[in-house]
């Protein structure tokens, strides 16, 4: 049976039971313009991540790090065996590129999850807690939401040399979860003073019970939404960081190809190999951002009356 086939949203979530919030979700998220378009750019990034293994088990000389086209010695145009050329070194450019896309869907995932998981739990706590517990957490988010993440990792980078990509992904978590709790703690200030929870209390539910049983439920989704968001900051910081020469130089990244590009002096003279990994910046980042857009209309019905009255 067909969603479309109910007379209204609100019969989604009776008819399917536990799963009928997400075919609710679902069924407005498909309205939105933003969403599908970002969804859209999404599956073709992940395509060309998932591809990005390929090349190298066909021919080593398209590896994106280490293949070099005997026959060519400097940086050419595209051609039908390079589609967007090769680099200073004769490495083929569009490997590269797909190389980039794995590395920016690894580090914005899992930058994005470690810090809202971080978020969500320290969040969670301080606003179920509260009193001592609650001001320790937030003057410590405080003070770690002051610092400059992109300046951190640079002065790390320079007193410990050259990261590797994991650890610029663990820093960046923990720098990034700070403006998440609070919010977190806001929305689990106003659930612990509803009936339920108070219900849970008097049966004897324990605090850890209540978080995991009452309050985390309600607050995920809300987390989730975050996330998009902290993709798109993770993407660039690590570009950036590669950019400018403190990136891993064993990972071949956006950011990396840039580098490349200005250090060798083909900013100008090149755009085809300028242009394709700062274009794919941008899209993937407008493309998480629509998402957290359009996610934020399922989760917000204010949002859907205003873009109904307009």
């Amino acid at each position: 049976m067909k969603v479309d086939t109910f007379q209204s949203e609100a019969d989604i979530p009776r008819r399917f039971g536990w799963i009928g919030p997400f075919l609710e979700g679902w069924s407005i998220f498909k309205q939105s313009l933003l969403g599908k378009i970002g969804l859209t750019l999404l599956i073709i990034f992940a395509v060309m991540a998932l591809c990005s293994f390929i090349p190298p088990l066909i021919n080593p000389m398209y590896n994106p790090m280490t293949g070099v086209d005997p026959e060519i010695t400097h940086s050419t145009g595209p051609s039908w065996r390079h589609w967007l050329g090769t680099d200073f070194m004769g490495r083929d450019i569009f490997s590269q590129l797909l190389a980039g896309a794995r590395v920016a869907f690894m580090v914005g995932v899992s930058a994005a999850v470690m810090s809202i998981f971080l978020g969500t739990s320290i969040g969670m706590t301080a606003g179920y807690m509260g009193s001592f517990v609650d001001t320790l957490l937030m003057r410590l988010a405080d003070m770690i939401m002051v610092m400059p993440t992109l300046l951190v990792v640079l002065i790390l980078s320079s007193v410990f040399g050259q990261l590797n990509i994991w650890t610029i992904v663990v820093i960046i978590a923990l720098f990034r979860w700070p403006g998440v709790s609070r919010i977190i703690r806001g929305q689990t200030l106003s659930l612990k003073q509803r009936s339920f929870v108070e219900a849970a209390k008097v049966a004897g539910a324990s605090h850890l019970g209540i978080i995991i049983r009452h309050i985390m439920p309600n607050v995920l989704p809300l987390a989730f939404l975050f996330m998009t968001f902290r993709v798109t900051s993770a993407i660039i910081i690590e570009a950036a960081l590669a950019f400018l020469g403190f990136g891993d130089p064993g990972t071949v990244s956006w950011g990396m190809m840039l580098q490349w590009v200005w250090k060798t002096g083909h900013m100008f003279q090149a755009p085809y190999w300028l242009l394709p990994p700062g274009i794919c910046i941008s899209l993937i980042t407008l493309s998480f951002y629509m998402l957290g857009r359009a996610m934020d209309e399922v989760l917000d019905p204010r949002l859907r009356k205003e873009d109904q009255g307009a």
